[in-house]
């Protein structure tokens, strides 16, 4: 209490504001005084609050709400809609968050009728949304509004045809192509809603479509008013896209005026839109920060010539995301397979020219580096020393030399598949860093790249053939491939390079195929204690879990540890397990997927009592429904009432209703968690908020 007022307003602005207003505050008359600070006040952060309920943010909204000028409520599904009524107190918001509440229609109308100063918003729009509900009162508000985020559950236009100052729009597609009674969905909308005049002051246009025919629907019908008159003043255009999204006559228009009109400084497109057109070669660019080729079929020359227009400075692009990109490293996509070795000097001309990337992903494709000393992967990106956060292929961090000497051992010969069990000799791994070290380590390229970047926070390593068992809008994958031969030889010890790490606070590992006793995971356990969110999968043999020995270890010394994701066949997620998770005390979501995995109704019940703070626990594995549904009914009943955000979902992964389940997942977890992805150089950063 004897620190000045500034160190102290620093230290408080590490509380939740709730716990700043309604208790912190009444501990003395100086606290009182800084807990009202405005520089606390100002944004209210309640996103991963997860243990505010509805009689504290009344209380809270009662307390400072003509104070707080920002709000961000994203994420908060376990809030009651009424609760939105409370956030009429706060007079002067300028910018509010919405996403993932649940807000009727009418609720809206009434709210943003108050807030007169609004200027940015993101709400959801959920089936029987009607905007004929919005009064004019709440139709002013919305005209004065400059960035609109939307996530869209139902075809509509939500309220963008009110929204007539926009400059940033943020489109979320999560329309699913069959309603739950089973009818097809159209993605048809009334033309005459669109209000085209309205976009004339964009600057930023994004698009992220889940799977699904009507999210394509829908979002042309967006695009198309686009394509009438282009926003002279647009510097930023996204579409992510999955799968194949074909492009039409309408969004060729829109392009070919993109290309005449405006310059650019972030730019994403679905694949089908880029491959074999001449598009980047026409398209202007200014001061670029995010670049965004995900799938493409775009080689290395062309991304050198039309990209970087060949070794032009860009030193103002920050985040670039190459995921499935297999050509990106090779001159010429014509006549190569994509497990050739990569051209060395495609990626030093782009390490060179984009010096200050912080965001990089080369994941989902095979980078092979060629036997020639200086020029592997590793040692190239070693020189990009801004980067936060990478996603590789596992086939990539290979030593080529190594490889060279010594033949791929018996283990490394073994098919990764479910079938009859190879008796093969254990080859043994020290469990400390020091004695890793003293192996061979130091000519490694990938210990030497892990050393080089000390102040990465986001680190990927993933199979280059692998895809997850857990579907988004499908079955659930039977059969995985096999991993890549180069990957065969990355294991334990690469593991352990990642301990050099000590800012790491996101991690995840899929398909290593070498993996024999999961040493490596004890020494990031150790080293690395800043780590948030541990993603584990189909590491070494699929038949065992031979690293769950090391993995129990790991998780003792992981105390920041919030978010962890397992997907191993036949893992058995048992009292011992649980016993070491329990060590985890700021664990917060959890969720395993095995097929064939078993899991001790009695050690989770444990671990939930135990470990206070969880609010998430989603387990799809072999069991049976009724042991699956058992189990949860369980969880709910004795936590629900203390923990207001508990989600739990435990289902059999081969069930024929697990999409009918997934579709009930809070989209905060089901996009941030549960379901398996590259997630380095997603969006641009600072999207949003």
């Amino acid at each position: 209490m004897e620190f000045s007022d500034e160190i102290l307003l620093h230290i408080l602005s590490y509380v939740p504001c709730t716990d700043l207003v309604l208790n912190v505050r009444r501990t003395c008359r100086k606290l009182a005084t800084l807990c009202l600070d405005k520089s606390l006040t100002h944004t209210v952060l309640l996103q991963k609050d997860y243990k505010v309920n509805k009689d504290k943010v009344k209380q809270l909204m009662r307390d400072i709400g003509k104070e707080i000028y920002q709000l961000n409520m994203a994420g908060c599904y376990w809030l009651p809609s009424s609760t939105i009524d409370h956030v009429t107190r706060c007079k002067n918001l300028v910018k509010l968050n919405l996403s993932g509440c649940h807000v009727t229609s009418l609720r809206l109308s009434k709210m943003l009728s108050t807030l007169q100063h609004l200027r940015s918003l993101a709400i959801d729009v959920n089936p029987g949304f009607d905007a004929s509900q919005l009064s004019s009162e709440c139709k002013a508000t919305l005209s004065r509004v400059s960035e609109l985020k939307q996530t869209l559950y139902t075809p509509s236009y939500g309220v963008v045809p009110c929204c007539t100052s926009l400059e940033k729009l943020l489109l979320y597609f999560e329309i699913l192509d069959r309603s739950r009674e089973g009818f097809m969905l159209s993605g048809q909308l009334m033309v005459g809603e669109s209000n085209v005049p309205h976009y004339q002051n964009l600057r930023v246009f994004y698009a992220r479509l889940a799977p699904g025919y009507v999210n394509q629907e829908v979002v042309r019908l967006y695009l198309a008013v686009l394509s009438d008159r282009t926003p002279e003043n647009l510097h930023a255009f996204l579409i992510s896209a999955p799968g194949s999204f074909a492009e039409t006559g309408a969004t060729k228009n829109l392009l070919d005026s993109m290309a005449r009109n405006v310059r650019l400084d972030a730019l994403q497109l679905p694949k089908a839109w880029i491959n074999g057109s001449g598009l980047l070669q026409h398209l202007k660019f200014n001061n670029p920060f995010y670049f965004s080729f995900s799938r493409c079929t775009l080689s290395g020359g062309h991304l050198i010539q039309r990209v970087i227009n060949g070794g032009k400075d860009l030193k103002s692009l920050t985040s670039l995301n190459l995921s499935g990109c297999v050509h990106c490293l090779a001159p010429e996509s014509l006549f190569r397979k994509a497990e050739d070795d990569i051209d060395s000097s495609i990626l030093e001309s782009l390490v060179v020219s984009c010096c200050n990337l912080r965001h990089l992903n080369l994941s989902a494709a095979h980078h092979h580096s060629s036997e020639s000393i200086g020029n592997h992967l590793c040692q190239l990106l070693s020189r990009l020393k801004h980067l936060l956060s990478l996603a590789l292929p596992v086939c990539s961090i290979t030593d080529v030399a190594a490889n060279v000497e010594k033949p791929p051992s018996a283990s490394n010969l073994v098919p990764q598949t479910f079938g009859r069990k190879v008796r093969i000799g254990i080859q043994t791994y020290p469990r400390n860093l020091s004695d890793l070290v003293n192996q061979k380590i130091d000519s490694s390229v990938f210990w030497a790249l892990m050393r080089s970047l000390r102040f990465l926070e986001t680190l990927e390593i993933i199979g280059s053939s692998f895809s997850s068992a857990m579907p988004r809008n499908e079955p659930a994958i039977r059969n995985s491939l096999p991993p890549c031969v180069r990957a065969q030889s990355v294991g334990d010890s690469e593991v352990a390079a990642i301990s050099q790490l000590t800012y790491l606070q996101s991690l995840t590992l899929a398909q290593l195929p070498n993996i024999i006793t999961g040493s490596g995971l004890i020494n990031i356990g150790l080293e690395c204690q800043h780590l948030r969110t541990l993603s584990l999968a189909n590491l070494g043999m699929m038949g065992k879990v031979a690293y769950m020995s090391a993995l129990m270890d790991m998780l003792k010394h992981c105390k920041c540890l919030r978010d962890l994701r397992l997907e191993q066949p036949y893992f058995c997620a048992g009292a011992q397990f649980f016993q070491a998770l329990s060590h985890c005390s700021s664990l917060q979501r959890l969720c395993i997927v095995s097929r064939s995995g078993t899991l001790q109704s009695d050690a989770v019940m444990s671990f939930m009592a135990n470990c206070l703070e969880v609010i998430m626990c989603h387990m799809f594995m072999g069991e049976s429904l009724t042991v699956c549904k058992n189990l949860q009914q369980s969880i709910v009943r004795s936590f629900q009432a203390d923990r207001p955000a508990l989600n739990v979902v435990i289902f059999p992964l081969l069930h024929e209703d697990l999409t009918e389940v997934i579709r009930d997942v809070p989209m905060r977890h089901l996009d941030e968690i549960t379901l398996f992805k590259s997630r380095v150089a997603e969006e641009p950063p600072n999207l949003w908020w």
